[in-house]
């Protein structure tokens, strides 16, 4: 008899284990998703929902020990995260050998690709550096930008970034004049900048994610340089804005619908969606304390909902049966609004976003301000 209650107890809840980085270098995008888990639904399908969320502080060794501990002891049905790049292909391996299905709130298509039989587990909710790379240098074509210098964090991030930009880079005709690197905590990239400025490049690319992006940036501007400067999707929140200041002043970046949600033209099949949530959001935190980074998360749990109605059908929370089956009912979701696009997943897409995930925004008087859609 107990061992059926025991039984009846592991069906009764979705189990599912979030690692977020909440502190560390990585905060400013951490603290919003975060904070977004606890705006979530409780229930799904008649199913109970537990969120177990641990910090992993920005660390890979962490996310990695985080992920192990909820799949043995928490017994999750599902791991979501972790916030950045690094810590996020880390927990890959975790996931596919438990094979447990994962959805990272991180941006490099590393972690989703190629599909093999890890990634097979592994889905993610922000658009690719790829998917950007191209709003980007399409941009830079139509402002007759030809030489570009590219600093970006010594990480999985800044490397996955370098390796799809200069690729299309290539292909548009845009000449890559200096490649430098810098880590998530460093204080000085007086050094990193130099070099870029004796290049003399039309434009500089930053590809950084959060509050320390901002370092290149302001540097470059202390050292006088009057070129176009864009940075990628990983700043898009307002502590960057905070901290990076005057010195981010017309600078160019694709983003998300979500962060210039309110100024989408009506007809923007997103702007519906991605209102939702920042309605939720702000009515819990504040006007104005929107994140995209908070919107990864929301979409990770929009993901989880369709995935998990279908897959209760199939099997019970706790079960391989019910893992497998939510893994392929994520593989399958079609035409589902998000925050920051519409999904369609595929046995070869555990992205599923499109054009409409991106438009290209413009820092204007410390706000941003949509420019239109990325080509």
């Amino acid at each position: 008899m107990l061992s059926l209650v025991l039984a009846g107890s592991a069906y009764a809840q979705i189990k599912v284990g979030v690692n977020v980085s909440a502190t560390g270098p990585a905060a400013s995008l951490g603290i919003p998703e975060k904070n977004t888990f606890a705006l979530l639904p409780k229930e799904i399908g008649g199913k109970k929902v537990e969120y177990i969320v641990l910090d992993d502080a920005s660390d890979t060794t962490t996310a990695v020990k985080n992920a192990r501990k909820m799949i043995a002891e928490d017994k999750i049905d599902i791991l979501i995260g972790s916030t950045i790049t690094p810590n996020s292909l880390a927990m890959v391996d975790v996931a596919a050998e438990n094979e447990i299905p994962m959805i990272s709130m991180a941006a490099s298509s590393a972690i989703i690709s190629p599909i093999d039989s890890k990634r097979f587990w592994v889905f993610k909710t922000p658009q690719n550096d790829s998917h950007m790379s191209t709003a980007i240098t399409g941009h830079m074509n139509d402002n007759g930008i030809k030489t570009v210098a590219f600093i970006g964090f010594a990480d999985a991030y800044g490397e996955g970034w370098y390796k799809e930009f200069s690729k299309i880079a290539e292909l548009r005709k845009l000449k890559i004049v200096a490649n430098e690197r810098f880590a998530r905590n460093d204080t000085s990239v007086t050094g990193q900048i130099l070099k870029i400025m004796a290049t003399n490049p039309d434009a500089v690319l930053i590809a950084g994610a959060g509050t320390p992006a901002a370092l290149p940036q302001k540097t470059l501007k202390e050292r006088g340089y009057k070129g176009k400067i864009y940075q990628t999707h990983g700043v898009a929140n307002n502590d960057f804005l905070r901290v990076c200041g005057k010195d981010c002043e017309g600078t160019w970046l694709p983003a998300g619908p979500l962060l210039v949600a309110e100024q989408l033209p009506a007809d923007n099949p997103v702007k519906k969606s991605a209102l939702r949530y920042l309605k939720a959001y702000e009515k819990e935190y504040g006007v104005g304390s929107v994140s995209t980074f908070g919107g990864h998360a929301w979409d990770a749990s929009l993901l989880l909902e369709a995935a998990a109605t279908v897959a209760l059908k199939k099997a019970q929370p706790g079960t391989k049966e019910f893992h497998a089956a939510l893994r392929l009912a994520l593989e399958n979701i079609s035409n589902l609004p998000v925050s920051h696009g519409i999904v369609n997943m595929s046995d070869t897409d555990h992205l599923g976003l499109d054009q409409r995930s991106r438009v290209m925004v413009q820092i204007v008087n410390g706000k941003w301000k949509l420019y239109g859609q990325a080509n």
